[in-house]
């Protein structure tokens, strides 16, 4: 997920829903393992499709948040799923689902920090170390950083290639030992351990290997490019690594 704060839109909520879509959000603190499950479902397709932004103000029964700046996002799985890595490497690759699943994979368990102020402890991640990816490329002398680009065509992020280098900085396929569900930003995203959270873009579709750093979606909109947790965004939440 892009833990970016939601567009406010302006579709006013009738008092009844307000209660009840409050009344849900309850239920999912109190409520037994299957019922949290069903309530993220609920919870993650509602806010596809919610007009008022309302939902994505609400923690599912994990903690998390729905955000997405598009309108809509379409879903990808095994069979049409792509990652390309290009720019300035030697060697550009195009990787299905499979192929990413076939590469060497890399667990941490670390604490999820959004800018917005929320935080869901001891949160389990694997995938492919960026590095490695980088590695099998080759990158060109000269090159900087990094620009990932998603399948929802609107949200961008970006490294320089020290960050994007650090051992815990993955292309993650699986979220808590599950894999990762079409509204955590799967089946593919990125994942930047000690960044707020909006550094891990969801659907990831591209790396590009760039000369400079180039300021991704939330950034442009006055969020910072280096967004270490305590260290950034005037917050002082405790460091996740």
């Amino acid at each position: 997920m892009n833990p970016e704060q939601p567009e406010e839109r302006g579709t006013p909520v009738g008092r009844r829903v307000f209660l009840g879509t409050l009344a849900l959000g309850a239920l999912g603190v109190v409520a037994a393992p299957p019922l949290q499950r069903g309530l993220e479902a609920f919870l993650g397709s509602a806010a596809g499709k919610d007009p008022t932004g309302l939902t994505g103000l609400l923690p599912n029964g994990g903690g998390f948040r729905y955000y997405s700046v598009a309108a809509s996002v379409p879903h990808k799985n095994a069979t049409n799923y792509r990652l390309t890595v290009d720019g300035l490497v030697d060697r550009p690759a195009t990787y299905t689902l499979d192929q990413l699943r076939a590469l060497p994979q890399t667990r941490m368990v670390k604490d999820v920090q959004c800018v917005t102020g929320w935080r869901v402890p001891d949160t389990a991640f694997e995938g492919v170390r960026l590095a490695d990816l980088l590695d099998a490329a080759g990158v060109r002398s000269g090159a900087g950083a990094l620009r990932f680009t998603c399948f929802d065509g609107t949200y961008t992020e970006s490294l320089t290639l020290d960050q994007a280098r650090r051992a815990d900085v993955l292309v993650a396929l699986r979220m808590q030992d599950k894999d990762l569900g079409h509204d955590h930003g799967g089946p593919v995203r990125l994942y930047v351990a000690p960044m707020y959270f909006y550094k891990s873009a969801k659907w990831l579709s591209g790396i590009t290997v760039t000369k400079d750093v180039k300021p991704g979606y939330w950034e442009d909109r006055g969020y910072d490019v280096d967004a270490w947790v305590g260290r950034s965004n005037g917050r002082d939440d405790e460091p996740t690594s």
